[in-house]
């Protein structure tokens, strides 16, 4: 799969960049990481996840 460059458009333009996640995929991942939160609550690397989920909410 190959891009065409826009017409008038100098070949060296950088492409505009396109959202990879969804709101709606935000909120499922947040979920997701919501539930290994809760199994992972008693070892060291919960406050990363914590941090994680708090950012997630911040998104939607």
């Amino acid at each position: 799969m190959t891009t065409e460059p826009q017409p008038n458009t100098p070949p060296n333009t950088p492409q505009r960049s396109r959202a990879v996640f969804s709101t709606e995929d935000f909120r499922l991942i947040r979920e997701a990481v919501g539930t290994h939160l809760q199994a992972v609550k008693d070892s060291p690397e919960s406050i990363k996840y914590a941090n994680l989920f708090h950012r997630l909410g911040r998104v939607g």
